[in-house]
C-alpha cells in the first residue's frame, strides 16, 4: 500500500536539493573546457593515406564531401607495364551540411580520417565552412594517440599473426 502524496514528496525533495547546491558555470572563452580525450570536434584528413576509394563520399548520408583524383602511371622496375594509382586532387567536406555521424570516418578502410577534438572552427560566413584538405590536414596535429591496448582482450590481427611468424621460425 502506497502513501499518498509519496511521489509528490520525491518530486519536491529533489527540486529543493537542486534549489540549494550551488551551480558550477564554466566561463568558457577565459577558461577551456575539459572535453573527453576522445571527443568529437572537426574531421581531420591524413592525406598520405587517401587512396582516393570514394568510400567516405559515398556513405555520407549528406553528400557532404567532395573528391576529385585523377590517375598518373607509376613505372616499376622489373614489371611487364606500368602501373595506375589515383592522385587525389581535390578533398572537401562542407561543415556547414555535415551531421557528424562519423560514417565516413567508420567506412575509411586506410585510416585517412579521423575526429579531432578541435571544436573552435566557427566561422563569420557560412562559405567558409567549406574545409579543403590542406585545412583538414592541418587538425592531424591535433587527433590524439589510440587509446592502449586492453590487457585482458583479445590480441589484434597483427600481434597474432607476429606471433605465428615468430613460432614458426
Amino acid at each position: 500500500m502506497s502513501i499518498p502524496g509519496a511521489g509528490l514528496g520525491k518530486g519536491l525533495a529533489v527540486t529543493l536539493k537542486t534549489l540549494v547546491t550551488p551551480s558550477t558555470t564554466q566561463q568558457y572563452p577565459d577558461v577551456a573546457p575539459e572535453l573527453p580525450p576522445r571527443s568529437r570536434g572537426v574531421i581531420a584528413l591524413r592525406e598520405e593515406n587517401c587512396t582516393v576509394c570514394m568510400l567516405c563520399s559515398r556513405e555520407c548520408p549528406d553528400w557532404c564531401i567532395y573528391i576529385d583524383s585523377h590517375k598518373e602511371e607509376v613505372v616499376v622496375p622489373g614489371a611487364a607495364r606500368p602501373r595506375q594509382r589515383n592522385v587525389l586532387d581535390r578533398f572537401d567536406i562542407d561543415f556547414s551540411l555535415c551531421m557528424y555521424c562519423g560514417i565516413c570516418i567508420e567506412v575509411c578502410p586506410f585510416d585517412a580520417l579521423y575526429w579531432s577534438p578541435e571544436f573552435e572552427y566557427a566561422e563569420y560566413d557560412i562559405r567558409d565552412l567549406m574545409h579543403d584538405k590542406d585545412r583538414l590536414g592541418e587538425w592531424m596535429a591535433t587527433v590524439p594517440p589510440p587509446p592502449p591496448h586492453d590487457p585482458l582482450g583479445e590480441p589484434s590481427k597483427e600481434e597474432t599473426a607476429v606471433a605465428k611468424r615468430a613460432s614458426a621460425s
